[in-house]
C-alpha cells in the first residue's frame, strides 16, 4: 500500500464502495472539520485504468465533504490517499465495509449483499470472519440472508416483513421462497410468517436432529441448519421416520432378547406416569415406548398399569400382553405387497376404480388431498422388494401409457402431480375432454391406484372383490424370509408347506432351522420337494393367521370386510378391462 496526496479532480467513487450506489452521503457531521483542517484521515483508493486517476473504495463522505469545500472556496489541497493494488475487488469491498462498520453499522441488507460479493470474489467465510473480527457463525448467518431472493431482501429493507420471517426463510430453498412469495401476493390465501413459517417449510413436522436414535453419519437424507438457533432439522419427515422406525425396532428387539415385554405406543400417544406403577421385569414389568410427533422417543422401563398392579397386590394372576405374530417391519412387508397386487389388478378394472374414487370423494381418506401412497417401509430391503415386484412392473407399464395419453413427461414417477403442476386445472380439463370415456376410466384407475391407502380396509375389500391371486404375482424373497422371527409361526408354515411328517420331525427345532426348511421347500434344494405357488396366510385374500395370538393388520381388516358382507352387501367382480368394457353396476343387496 502506497501513501500519496492526489488532486481531487483525479478522484471518483468506486462501485466497490459499499455506499457507492447511494444518492448523496450525509456529510453534515464532518463538513465543519474538513473546512477547518482539511481531510486528515487518508482515503483508500486504487487506480481505475485511466492515467493518473483513481477510484475511492473507502472514504466517500470525506471526499464529498472535500468537494463541497472546494466548491465554496474554489480550490482545495490534494487529498491524502492510501493506494491499494488495482483490480482486487475483494480487498476493496473489505476496506469499504471495515471502515463503515467501524464508524456506523451499515444497512443490514447491504452488509448481507456485500459479504456475498466477497465470497464471489474468492474470500472464504473464515477469511471474512478473521478480517472483520466476527465469529464464523455470524458470517454464515449473514451469507444465508444474502442468499435470499432479491425481492425478499427488498421487502425486508422496506420493513414489509419482519426479522423472524426473514430468518426462517433462510431455511427455505429457492422453490420454497418463490412459493412463499406467491402466497404473500394473494390476499385470499393465508401466508405463514414468523414462527408458523417454519412449520410450513417442513410440512408441519419440524423434527430436530436431537430426536434421532440412529447414526446421523449413516443418514442419507438432507439436514437443514438453522443458523439463528441451536438446532438442525430433517428436511424430509418421511426420510426421518423411515430411519427412526428402523432404530426403534432394533431397540425393541434388544429389549425382547433381554426378556422384556415391550409395548410400543402409537405415535403421539403419551405415556401417563400416574396411570402406571414401577414393576420389576421378573414380576411382569414391561417397557413402554413413547414416540413423540416431533420424533423424540422415550423408553419407560419397568412399568405395569395401575389395574395390573392392584391385581398383583391382591394375588391375582396378571395376563401378559400377547405379542403379535409378526414385527411391524413384517407387517409393512405384508401390507405393501398386498397393496401392490390390488392396485395392479385395479388398473384392469376401471369400473371398480370409479366406484372407489366416488367413495373417496364422498367420504375421504388419509390419501385424498390428493396425496400419493408413498409405499415406504421402515427397512430399505422391504421398499426395494416392493419396487422390484411383478405387480409394480405391471402397474408402472399401465401408468406410462396414461402419462403418454395425458401428454405428461414419460419419466414422471406418478400421474398425480406427475407434470409438476405445469398443466393447470382448466388446461387439464380441456385435455380430458378430448378423450373418450374408456380412456378417462383408464386414467382414473391409475390415479385410484396411486392414492389407494396401503393399510386400509378398502384395499382388502377390493382385493377380495377382484379375486387377487398373490401366487401369480409374488414369491418369497430375502426380505420376506429375513423378517420371519416367530418360531411357532415358522413351525406352522413348515407344516403347511412340508406336511405333518416334516413339521413333527422338527417340532423342537430352532427358528433358524425351520426357516432353512422353508427355503429348501421353496427352492427345491437339499432333497426337499419344491413347492410352487405358496403364499403365507397373512398375504392372501382373504387373510388369516397361523396362531391364536393374531395381531396382524391384514387379518383384522379381512374381518372388518367380512362384517360388511354379513350386512347383506354382495358384489359382482368385473371382468378385466377390454375394448368393450362397460361400467359394472353392483348387484342389489339381497
Amino acid at each position: 500500500m502506497e501513501l500519496k496526496h492526489i488532486a481531487i479532480e483525479r478522484l471518483s467513487v468506486s462501485r466497490a464502495n459499499m455506499r457507492g450506489g447511494r444518492k448523496g452521503a450525509d456529510i453534515m457531521s464532518i463538513l465543519p472539520s474538513v473546512r477547518a483542517r482539511g481531510v486528515l484521515v487518508p482515503l483508500i483508493v486504487r487506480a481505475n485504468g485511466s492515467p493518473e486517476t483513481y477510484e475511492i473504495v473507502a472514504g466517500r463522505r470525506r471526499y464529498e465533504a472535500a468537494c463541497a469545500v472546494a466548491s465554496e472556496a474554489g480550490e482545495i489541497d490534494p487529498l491524502p490517499c492510501a493506494v491499494i493494488e488495482a483490480g482486487d475487488d475483494a480487498a476493496a469491498l473489505e476496506a469499504s465495509l471495515i471502515e463503515n462498520i467501524a464508524r456506523l453499522d451499515p444497512d443490514e441488507v447491504t452488509q448481507w449483499e456485500t459479504f456475498t460479493r466477497l465470497i464471489r470474489e474468492g474470500r472464504s467465510a473464515a477469511d471474512i470472519a478473521l478480517t472483520f473480527g466476527l465469529t464464523d457463525l455470524q458470517v454464515r448467518r449473514t451469507l444465508a440472508l444474502g442468499n435470499l431472493l432479491p425481492r425478499i431482501r427488498s421487502l425486508y429493507r422496506r420493513s414489509e416483513i419482519d426479522a423472524a420471517t426473514v430468518r426462517h426463510l433462510t431455511l427455505a430453498n429457492k422453490v420454497q421462497q418463490r412459493d412463499w412469495l406467491t402466497l404473500l401476493d394473494d390476499p385470499t390465501i393465508y401466508c405463514p410468517t414468523g414462527q408458523s413459517l417454519k412449520a410450513w417449510l417442513f410440512g408441519g413436522d419440524t423434527i430436530p436432529v436431537s430426536a434421532a436414535l440412529f447414526d446421523l453419519a449413516a443418514f442419507d437424507g438432507e439436514i437443514v441448519s438453522d443458523l439463528f438457533g441451536d438446532e438442525r432439522y430433517f428436511a424430509s419427515s418421511e426420510a426421518f421416520w423411515a430411519a427412526q422406525q428402523a432404530a426403534i425396532e432394533a431397540k425393541v428387539a434388544d429389549y425382547r432378547d433381554a426378556g422384556w415385554e415391550v409395548a410400543v405406543l402409537d405415535r403421539g400417544a403419551p405415556f401417563h406416569r400416574w396411570e402406571h406403577e414401577h414393576c420389576a421385569k421378573r414380576k411382569g414389568g414391561r417397557v413402554y415406548v413413547e414416540i413423540g410427533r416431533r420424533g423424540a422417543v422415550v423408553f419407560h422401563e419397568g412399568f405395569v398399569t395401575l389395574k395390573e398392579a392392584r391385581k398383583q397386590a391382591a394375588g391375582e394372576t396378571v395376563k401378559k400382553p400377547v405379542r403379535p405374530e409378526i414385527t411391524s417391519a413384517m407387517q409393512d412387508y405384508v401390507d405393501l405387497h398386498r397393496h401392490a397386487a390390488v392396485r395392479a389388478r385395479l388398473a384392469d378394472a376401471p369400473g371398480v376404480a370409479l366406484r372407489a374414487a366416488v367413495a373417496h370423494m364422498i367420504v375421504g381418506s388419509s390419501f385424498w388431498s390428493l396425496r400419493i401412497e408413498p409405499q415406504r417401509a421402515g427397512k430399505d430391503a422391504i421398499t426395494e422388494s416392493v419396487e422390484n415386484s411383478a405387480s409394480e412392473a405391471a402397474f408402472d407399464e399401465k401408468r406410462r401409457s396414461v402419462l403418454e395419453l395425458l401428454g405428461f413427461d414419460a419419466e414422471a414417477p406418478t400421474v398425480v402431480h406427475g407434470n409438476d403442476y405445469d398443466t393447470g386445472l382448466p388446461e387439464l380439463f380441456v385435455r380430458l375432454s378430448t378423450l373418450d370415456d374408456a380412456q378417462v376410466l383408464d386414467i382414473l384407475a391409475i390415479v385410484m391406484g396411486e392414492t389407494l391407502d396401503a393399510r386400509s380396509s378398502i384395499t382388502d375389500l377390493i382385493g377380495e372383490q377382484l379375486s387377487v391371486d398373490m401366487a401369480a404375482v409374488w414369491q418369497p424373497d430375502a426380505a420376506f424370509l429375513d423378517g420371519l422371527r416367530d418360531r411357532a409361526v415358522l413351525l406352522a408354515m413348515v407344516r403347511e408347506i412340508g406336511g405333518d411328517v416334516v413339521a413333527d420331525g422338527n417340532a423342537d427345532a430352532k427358528a433358524k432351522v425351520l426357516r432353512g426348511i422353508l427355503v429348501d421347500h421353496i427352492d427345491g434344494t437339499n432333497g426337499r420337494e419344491k413347492v410352487e405357488g405358496w403364499v403365507p396366510r397373512w398375504m392372501a385374500f382373504p387373510a388369516s393367521v397361523y396362531t391364536d395370538r393374531g395381531g396382524v393388520g391384514s387379518v383384522v381388516r379381512t374381518e372388518e370386510v367380512a362384517t360388511l358382507t354379513k350386512l347383506g352387501e354382495t358384489f359382482t367382480a368385473p371382468q378385466a378391462a377390454n375394448d368393450d368394457d362397460q361400467i359394472i353396476e353392483p348387484e342389489a343387496a339381497s
